[in-house]
């Protein structure tokens, strides 16, 4: 007796084996697990100022043929919020505050960095993944920054309130709290649960910087050039960052169009070859 229940017992194991192998079953973690977010992609490159500006204020005619801009600058406003020791960057947060001219809105950004090492973009969606950051969470757009030298991997969360019409921000506490009252869950259980709200309740403006943006198009695909004039170093003076721009959602297209991009910029001898930094100076300088 004891023989044919080991006998059935083997019958069984083997019959499980066979149709596991056949239907690539997976334990119930492994089958539940989310898939990894899918990015889309912005292309950025340094323009030097010095010869692409007119009197370090508007985009010389020059350059606005080349892209077809037709409109003025768009104005805006631009403020990050971090503490002195930046201990939101530091965890791979940024909080932004924005304004534009024409909006009826304040803008508040939440963003998550993850570095992409030797362009394994899998590997830090893997990464993120890991974090909470998948295609399930419909809360965050996910974006790979590609500059010059470098990619990121974003991961953003966009927030509304109403605002007044015009290029006015709120005072820096209005803000805060603001900031602060919509802060995402993500942010917030980083490190710790409220780690990221009393980060925040202890950071103050670092901005804000009037942003001009002008809009044309490269390849077909929607490109923009801001300006940002941020502080020197030294405190004395402004440095003008000018940075070109623009997003798609297909990888080849990306990649393709940024070799084009580039090679029409060195060509015309505009490009800084070098990776925008705007946000860590805006950080480091206010």
């Amino acid at each position: 007796m004891k023989i044919k229940v080991k006998s059935t017992k083997r019958f069984v194991i083997a019959a499980l084996s066979a149709v596991m192998l056949v239907t690539g079953w997976q334990s119930p973690d492994k089958a539940n697990a989310a898939a990894n977010a899918v990015p889309s992609y912005e292309v950025k490159f340094l323009l030097n100022a010095d010869k692409v500006l007119r009197n370090g204020l508007t985009l010389q005619d020059q350059v606005e043929n080349a892209f077809q801009i037709e409109e003025p600058a768009a104005k805006m406003l631009v403020e990050y919020f971090d503490t002195k020791s930046l201990t939101l960057n530091d965890s791979g947060w940024n909080a932004r505050f924005r304004k534009k001219e024409d909006k009826k809105k304040y803008e508040m950004t939440y963003k998550k960095r993850y570095a992409v090492v030797n362009g394994d973009i899998n590997a830090a969606l893997d990464q993120a993944n890991r974090e909470g950051f998948s295609a399930a969470d419909t809360n965050y757009e996910a974006e790979i920054d590609w500059g010059y030298h470098k990619q990121t991997l974003s991961f953003s969360n966009h927030k509304d309130v109403s605002a007044p019409k015009g290029l006015t921000l709120p005072s820096e506490k209005e803000a805060l709290d603001l900031l602060v009252s919509n802060i995402p869950g993500k942010l917030d259980k980083t490190n710790t649960p409220g780690w990221g709200t009393t980060a925040l309740k202890q950071a103050y403006a670092h901005g804000p910087v009037s942003v001009s943006k002008y809009t044309g198009t490269f390849d077909g695909l929607k490109t923009d050039i801001e300006l940002w004039p941020i502080v020197s170093a030294d405190g004395t003076g402004t440095e003008n960052v000018v940075e070109i721009s623009f997003k798609t959602d297909d990888y080849q297209t990306a990649a393709s169009s940024r070799t084009k991009l580039m090679e029409l910029l060195e060509a015309k001898g505009w490009l800084v070859p070098a990776d925008s930094l705007k946000t860590n100076l805006v950080l480091e300088r206010y």
